[in-house]
């Protein structure tokens, strides 16, 4: 079959556009279980929750590496206020040309040139300001001296948890996720597997109820020419003949109406298979009865045992109530420190506009050269490195995280009472598709019964009219009657095969083939 010799990819779907989906299909009904397993909708959006589980792990695990973090700072300083502004600091570096002059005159008095006198502050300063000028260096200086005009920084941040026993719940807990997610996914596939058989057998009732009737109008037609050709012996009168005419129009009205649910039963199979419903689909199989094994069918006990061992919603829930133990630890996990390793490394530049720098000649008191420094010159930037551990503890948060815990308490309870809950409505569930098993098998056994008085009937009736001793009227009803034994009889094993997948739904059969293995 064209569509299922390429396996639909993973997370994809079947669209309209889809070169791989025919016109015409005709599908088994495994054949359909396979294409809903990869295309239904419920399943592909399963998929998708399962993805996002382990990109929720992932997120979790992130906690715990080592986290590394880079920053970058750039900063004009249009006007810096002075920090000594208001106080007398300001003539501390006053003092610093004081000193200057101070050693001149020390130097002056014990030099031996008898023309080098000291002299006072004033000349001192008018004589430095005048050497400056001589060698061409700008005497504008700002007033705030701790202005900076360009502002740099640059670094690395490194931090590593050491010891975050809430980081480490949150792990198992994501994983925990993972696991329900997975126990969904898996009851959902259970799910659009009986989904599919029973849309599967309801287009076959339709489509063998059609089949029925079909024949039944074949056989009225075949009738109905009988009829007119004894009446035009006189054998028979107008009456029965006209009968047999209206009761033809009749069921040809019963048989389009049944055609027309034929081909909604298909539409409504495409839809569940998740692929375009302008697809003609054609049915392999038919409504066939086989006798149950002995060991397939349990009695109720059994099968609630059976079904506690293999429901996925049931371990979905006992996963859900170690989620909530770990969400209790998570909470808990407030009461203790949290310990953290970190390191960082910092580039700092400190560059002003004016990167002039003075310096004096040596061997003379009033000469003065300048020189432009670079603007990375090492004298503007710096190289600053720290490692540390740092711990956090809430050691009293006003009785929060006790009443938290607390609520993960009263959660824990509650998912206990509705595990307890969901255990006795599988037993219901169970015994319910054990009592549809038997009423449908007891069904079948006397509507297979009646078939055969039925069709003796049909038999009987049609040799009577033959030999002339029997009416049309007769056959006609003996044929009514046969077509309803055997709609009733499809009816029964729809209704049977049906019962069966609710029993191997409700008893958490495997999915052969599962696209996620635990």
């Amino acid at each position: 079959m064209t569509l299922l010799q390429e396996p639909v990819a993973q997370g994809s779907a079947l669209s309209d556009q889809d070169p791989e989906v025919p016109e015409e299909l005709t599908i088994s009904l495994e054949e359909a279980i396979e294409i809903a397993l990869l295309n239904n909708y419920m399943v592909r959006k399963g998929m998708l929750d399962m993805e996002m589980a382990d990109q929720q792990i992932r997120e979790a695990w992130s906690s715990v590496y080592p986290q590394i973090s880079a920053s970058g700072r750039y900063t004009r300083n249009i006007v810096t206020p002075n920090p000594f502004a208001g106080t007398e600091a300001g003539g501390l570096f006053d003092l610093f040309g004081a000193l200057d002059w101070l050693v001149y005159n020390e130097s002056a008095r014990t030099d031996d040139d008898p023309d080098t006198e000291p002299i006072s502050f004033e000349e001192f300063i008018d004589r430095q300001e005048e050497g400056m000028r001589e060698a061409g260096i700008s005497l504008v200086t700002d007033d705030n001296p701790f202005a900076v005009d360009n502002q740099f920084e640059a670094g690395v941040t490194i931090s590593q948890v050491l010891y975050n026993r809430g980081a480490f719940a949150a792990i198992r807990g994501a994983r925990q996720m993972r696991d329900i997610n997975q126990e969904q996914f898996q009851r959902e596939q259970q799910i659009v597997i009986d989904q599919i058989k029973s849309t599967f057998y309801s287009a076959l009732l339709a489509q063998e109820q059609t089949e029925v009737l079909r024949t039944s109008v074949e056989r009225l037609e075949r009738t109905v020419e009988e009829t007119r050709r004894a009446v035009e012996a006189g054998i028979l009168s107008r009456y029965d003949r006209i009968s047999a005419e209206v009761e033809l129009v009749n069921l040809e009205t019963e048989l389009i109406q049944a055609e027309n649910q034929v081909e909604l039963a298909r539409k409504n199979l495409s839809l569940q298979l998740g692929i375009p419903v302008q697809t003609r689909l054609h049915l392999h199989g038919d409504l066939k009865f086989d006798e149950p094994a002995d060991t397939e069918i349990l009695n109720t006990e059994e099968a609630y045992r059976l079904a506690v061992n293999r429901r996925p919603d049931l371990r979905q829930s006992e996963y859900y109530l170690d989620l909530l133990d770990i969400n209790r630890s998570i909470t808990r996990s407030r009461w203790v420190p949290s310990v953290n390793a970190f390191a960082s490394a910092m580039y700092i530049g400190q560059v002003p506009d004016n990167r002039q720098v003075i310096s004096p000649v040596e061997g003379e008191d009033f000469a003065f050269t300048a020189t432009q420094r670079r603007f990375f010159d090492n004298a503007y930037w710096d190289p600053a490195i720290a490692v540390g551990v740092s711990f956090n503890w809430s050691i009293f948060s006003g009785l929060q995280t006790r009443a938290q815990v607390e609520q993960n308490n009263i959660e824990i309870r509650q998912a206990e009472i509705d595990q307890e809950a969901l255990k006795n409505s599988i037993y219901l569930e169970v015994e319910q598709a054990v009592r549809n098993l038997e009423t449908a098998h007891q069904r079948i056994r006397s509507q297979q019964r009646n078939i055969e008085q039925a069709e003796l009937n049909y038999e009987n009736s049609l040799k009577r009219l033959r030999e002339g001793i029997g009416t049309p009227l007769e056959e006609r009803q003996a044929s009514s009657l046969l077509d309803q034994s055997r709609l009733n009889y499809l009816s029964a094993v729809h209704d049977y095969l049906q019962a069966l997948s609710e029993y191997r739904k409700v008893t958490g059969e495997p999915v052969s083939g599962r696209l996620y293995e635990r």
